[in-house]
C-alpha cells in the first residue's frame, strides 16, 4: 500500500517536471490534479495500452519499435482528456512528455527504493561503540 501511495507520488511530481519543461506543451493546474493524472496514466497504461500496442503491432514492428512513442503519447493524452486541469497540446509534447515522464518517474522510484521508503525500513546503520 505504501509502496503504490509512493509510486502515484513520484508520477505526480514527474508530470510536475513534465509541465516545467514543457510550459506551452503541458499544463497541470495543481498538485491535486497531478495526483489524479497521475492516477489516471496509471489506469491508462494498465488497461488501455497493451490493447493499443497489440493492435499497432505491425506498425511498430515497420517503424523497428519508434512507434509505441506515439502509443505512449496516445495513452498520455488520454489521460489528459480525462482530468480536469491536466492538459497536453502540441506534438513535441505528446512525443516527449512520456519519456521524461517516465524517464523523471523511474529515477524517484529509485531513490525511494534506495531510501528504503518502500519497506519502512531505514537503510542507516547506527556505527558501533
Amino acid at each position: 500500500m505504501v509502496g503504490t501511495l509512493l509510486t502515484l507520488v513520484a508520477t505526480a511530481l514527474s508530470l510536475l517536471v513534465v509541465d516545467l519543461i514543457f510550459p506551452k506543451g503541458v499544463d497541470i493546474a495543481n498538485f491535486p490534479a497531478a495526483l489524479i493524472a497521475a492516477g489516471a496514466i496509471g489506469l491508462v497504461n494498465s488497461f488501455i495500452r497493451p490493447v493499443l500496442s497489440l493492435l499497432t503491432l505491425p506498425l511498430n514492428f515497420l517503424s523497428l519499435g519508434l512507434f509505441s512513442l506515439v502509443v505512449n503519447g496516445l495513452c498520455f493524452w488520454l489521460a489528459s482528456v480525462v482530468v480536469p486541469g491536466f492538459y497536453v497540446n502540441g506534438l513535441l509534447a505528446f512525443l516527449l512528455g512520456p519519456v521524461i515522464l517516465s524517464a523523471t518517474s523511474t529515477f524517484l522510484n529509485k531513490y525511494f527504493a534506495e531510501k528504503q521508503l518502500l519497506t519502512g525500513s531505514s537503510s542507516q546503520q547506527l556505527p558501533e561503540s
